[in-house]
Formats: structure tokens, C-alpha cells, sequence
């Protein structure tokens, strides 16, 4: 395999073709690459200097957590924006490191993480009558640590495209297979999203619906949307219908169903209820073991809580694997690679 220097991206390219007969073509990269690695070391200094405010006395009290962040608060908020920093700036420059490119998703995971209760604000918003508080300024500081953990999510991918990929446009390495079908284990993960939804409502029906009952038409909104979410989503995911309009819906038969019109909500609510409920049960165990759960003002006994919280996990997780499924059949040929 010989190989050539990629004078838009300054890494060594490959290069399959042989170079006595074939010219190897030199391609820009795509201008989102340039500009994601700035946008997020801009993003860390922007947001790092709120957090310095808040952490020097001026923090806001934000429900349901009293702060703002999951397991950032203070200085420690701080210190992950100065990584986040240092990270973006070295994959700016560094050559290709497996840790670099480790520690970046780590930053990135972090960072979604922190910001996972952006997805009750969303309700919140939304559904003003369904008991979930909508504050403005927690909603904004999640909203930032969100996007941040996105910009350093894409700029890793920057990095790898860089260094690792044979196209710059579509990031293949090797030969690409296509494959109009689903993978089986988006499938899988599709129905597995399904059947934590259920259980998660049949933990609901064991102890009665309480404060549920009476919201109007906004809860009954909500509630709408929960059951879309676990049930319709996952299955459009999967089946054909999720990427064609089936003849029985009026004026859109037959056209292509917008990619993002599904991926966006699978991949965002599935990420956000995994990062939410991967540390909420982390939590639920770290307490159980040492004895201190505290229910508080929540009369739900601690089993409701450890069928539920699985439940939701399970369910984001299968999510957003049958999202990645989704992503993978309904890409579009790469315009410069044709992989």
C-alpha cells in the first residue's frame, strides 16, 4: 500500500490505486472539520468563564437536582471545560493517538452526561401541565454543556477522519458494504426499546398513577409522546415504512420519509435517557449498598425504582442502537468516494 501526503488535511493519506499508472487525486476536507475544532475550544473558554461566575458564590439553584449539571457542580464544572479546552486544541495539532482520541470521547460523554435533565426541560417546556418544571437559566447552562459535548464529540471525529479514514467526506476505511436492511441487532435493539417501555409502565400500573391523574390535555400530550417514543419510534427504526411513507398516510405516500425526521428523535431522546439513566442507576445501586437511600418527598418504595430505572436504560439504549442502525441503511453514497 503506498502512501501520500494529504496536503488539505497534513496527514498521510492511502492511496490503493498504484502510482505508476494512477494519479492520486488530492481532495480538500469537508469545511465543517476546520471550523468544529475552533467552535469548541471557543465554546470551553465562552462557557468555562460562566462557570468560573458560578462557582465563586453566584451559582443558581436549579430543580429537580438544586444545580444545574449531573455530577458537575463548582469548580469541578470548571476544570471539565479546561479539559474540554485542552482536548479540542490537541486534536488540532497532535498526531494520531489512540488516548488522545479516547480521552476527547470521554470529555464528550462527560459533557452529555451533565446535561442529560436538558431532556426534562425540553417537557417541561413543552408540556407545561405534566408536573415537570421548566427553568430558564438551568435549561440554557444544560443546553451549552450539550452542545459542547457535541462540538468535542465532532471534533474527535474530525481527528480520526484525519488520521484513520481512507475519505475525508464519509470517514470509510476498507471497503464499505451497503445493505438495504436493517442489521440484525438493530432489530434487536429496536424490540428491546419496546419492551422497556412496557416494563416501565407496568412498574407504573403496580403502584398507581397518583399525581398523574387530572393533568389536561397537556399531560395527556405527554403522555402521547411517551408512548410514541417507546413503541412507534423504535419500530419505524426498523421497518420499511420508517423510510418510505406507507399508502395510508394521505398526500405523502410513497415519498422518502426525511432522514433527520427520525434519527434526530431516536438518537437524541436514546443518548440523553442513557446518559440521564446510566448515572441515575449508578446512584440508585451506590445507595442501596450503603444504606442511605433517602425517598424524600416521593412516597414510591425502592423496588418501584429499581424495575423503573433499568427499564428507562434499557429503553435508551435500545433506542439509540436501533438509531446507529437506522443512520447506517439510510445513508447516501458518499458524493466524493461513492462508498
Amino acid at each position: 500500500m503506498a502512501m501520500r501526503a494529504d496536503v488539505a488535511s497534513g496527514r498521510p493519506g492511502l492511496e490503493h490505486a498504484d502510482q505508476a499508472t494512477h494519479r492520486p487525486r488530492r481532495l480538500g476536507a469537508p469545511r465543517w472539520m476546520a471550523w468544529v475544532p475552533r467552535a469548541a475550544v471557543a465554546w470551553a473558554l465562552a462557557y468555562g468563564a460562566v462557570r468560573i461566575w458560578w462557582a465563586m458564590g453566584d451559582a443558581p439553584s436549579s430543580p429537580p437536582l438544586g444545580t444545574d449539571l449531573i455530577g458537575f457542580t463548582g469548580w469541578r464544572a470548571v476544570g471539565l471545560c479546561a479539559v474540554a479546552a485542552a482536548v479540542a486544541l490537541a486534536l488540532r495539532t497532535a498526531r494520531w493517538r489512540w488516548s488522545l482520541f479516547v480521552a476527547a470521547w470521554g470529555v464528550s460523554l462527560a459533557l452529555v452526561t451533565a446535561s442529560a435533565l436538558v431532556l426534562l426541560d425540553v417537557v417541561g417546556a413543552l408540556f407545561p401541565g405534566a408536573g415537570v418544571e421548566f427553568h430558564l437559566v438551568a435549561f440554557l447552562s444544560r443546553a451549552a454543556a450539550l452542545s459542547g459535548g457535541i462540538l468535542t464529540g465532532a471534533t474527535a471525529v474530525a481527528y480520526r477522519r484525519r488520521w484513520r479514514s481512507d475519505c475525508l467526506f464519509c470517514g470509510r476505511t476498507g471497503n464499505s458494504v451497503r445493505s438495504a436492511q436493517p442489521p440484525r441487532w438493530a432489530w434487536w435493539a429496536a424490540y428491546a426499546a419496546i419492551a422497556g417501555c412496557l416494563v416501565r409502565l407496568g412498574a407504573q400500573v403496580s403502584v398507581g398513577f397518583g399525581e398523574l391523574q387530572g393533568g389536561g390535555w397537556s399531560l395527556l400530550g405527554f403522555e402521547s409522546s411517551f408512548l410514541l417514543a417507546g413503541t412507534v419510534l423504535p419500530l419505524a427504526l426498523v421497518h420499511p415504512w420508517g423510510q418510505v411513507f406507507p399508502r395510508w398516510v394521505p398526500l405523502l405516500a410513497g415519498r422518502r420519509v426525511p432522514r433527520w425526521l427520525l434519527l434526530g428523535p431516536g438518537a437524541g431522546i436514546g443518548g440523553l435517557m442513557t446518559a440521564y439513566f446510566g448515572f441515575t442507576i449508578v446512584k440508585i445501586a451506590a445507595e442501596t449498598l450503603t444504606g442511605t437511600w433517602d425517598p424524600g418527598a416521593d412516597p414510591l418504595p425502592l423496588a418501584f425504582f429499581w424495575v423503573a430505572v433499568p427499564a428507562y436504560l434499557v429503553w435508551g439504549l435500545g433506542l439509540g442502537a436501533a438509531a446507529l442502525g437506522y443512520y447506517q441503511t439510510t445513508r447516501p453514497p458518499c458524493r466524493v468516494c461513492g462508498g
